[in-house]
């Protein structure tokens, strides 16, 4: 299972790294059966800054994760860097 961010493009693009870098993603890895995380920049399409690739072994172990503790507060320091400029997908992840 998969858990992607869409980040738009920061009024400020050094504050809104510093805090991604320096809190955000310290946070984020403390995620209960996180399996892999992975951030892509310099994105071709111009409307999103920043995607983040959260995965997880199942669905059921993703909403543990974001349930928790840490989770909660994973998903509410998104206000403090990229407040209102974020979109969120879940979906299964096949190999094939």
């Amino acid at each position: 299972m998969r858990v992607t961010v869409l980040y738009d493009k920061p009024a400020d693009p050094a504050a809104f790294d510093k805090y991604y870098n320096d809190v955000h993603i310290p946070l984020a890895k403390q995620l209960p059966g996180l399996l892999r995380y992975t951030v892509s920049r310099g994105l071709r399409d111009k409307q999103y800054y920043l995607v983040a690739e959260l995965d997880f072994e199942s669905a059921e172990a993703m909403q543990a994760s974001l349930t928790s503790e840490i989770g909660k507060q994973t998903a509410a320091d998104v206000e403090n860097f990229a407040a209102g400029a974020s979109r969120t997908l879940i979906y299964e992840v096949e190999e094939v």
